[in-house]
C-alpha cells in the first residue's frame, strides 16, 4: 500500500514538473496571469517575448523613483479592479524606470543609461535612460501604448484617476 501511495505521488509530482512537451522558448516560461487582484508588470523584454507568440499591444508605465504622481498611480489607479481587468485583457503591462541603469533591448536595438550616477539617492533626479528618450517621454508618469509591431501608438502623460485612464486606454 505504501508503494502505491509513493508511486501515485511520484507520478503527480513528475507530471506537474513536466512542461507537457511544449517548447523551451523564453515566452513559454513567462507566466502572465489574468488576475484582477493586481497588475502583473513585465519587463520590456518579457513583453516582447510574449508578443512574438501571442501578439498584443503593450502599455508601458514610464516612471521614476522620485515621482509622487507615479506612486499615486500605483496606489490609486493601477489597483482599481476595472483598470486591472482592462490592462490584462488588452495589453502586456510593462513597468519601466526612466532613470534606471539597466540596459534593455527593444526590437533589434539596445538602450542604456551611460550617464546614470549610482551614487545619487533614489529620491533625486538622475540621468534619463536612452529608452525613455526613444519613447519621447517629457513628463512622469507617462503611459506609452506600443502595438505588436513595436510602433508607438499613443502617449498618456500625467496622473490619471481610474475612470480617466479607462477612457484613454
Amino acid at each position: 500500500m505504501k508503494n502505491i501511495f509513493f508511486f501515485c505521488v511520484s507520478v503527480i509530482l513528475f507530471g506537474c514538473a513536466s512542461d507537457g512537451g511544449s517548447s523551451n522558448s523564453s515566452a513559454a516560461k513567462i507566466n502572465y496571469p489574468s488576475s484582477t487582484e493586481k497588475v502583473h508588470w513585465l519587463t520590456i523584454e518579457e513583453a516582447q517575448a510574449l508578443n512574438k507568440h501571442e501578439p498584443k499591444n503593450m502599455v508601458v508605465d514610464v516612471y521614476t523613483q522620485w515621482c509622487g504622481p507615479c506612486k499615486m498611480m500605483d496606489r490609486m489607479t493601477f489597483s482599481d479592479p476595472a483598470v486591472i481587468q482592462k490592462v490584462h485583457e488588452n495589453y502586456y503591462a510593462v513597468k519601466f524606470d526612466a532613470e534606471s541603469a539597466a540596459p534593455i533591448t527593444f526590437g533589434e536595438k539596445e538602450y542604456a543609461n551611460p550617464k546614470h550616477d549610482p551614487n545619487k539617492p533614489k529620491n533625486r533626479r538622475n540621468s534619463p535612460h536612452e529608452f525613455s528618450r526613444f519613447l519621447n517621454v517629457r513628463g512622469y508618469p507617462s503611459l506609452v501604448v506600443i502595438d505588436p509591431s513595436l510602433n508607438i501608438q499613443k502617449k498618456i502623460v500625467g496622473f490619471k484617476q481610474p475612470a480617466e485612464l479607462l477612457q484613454e486606454l
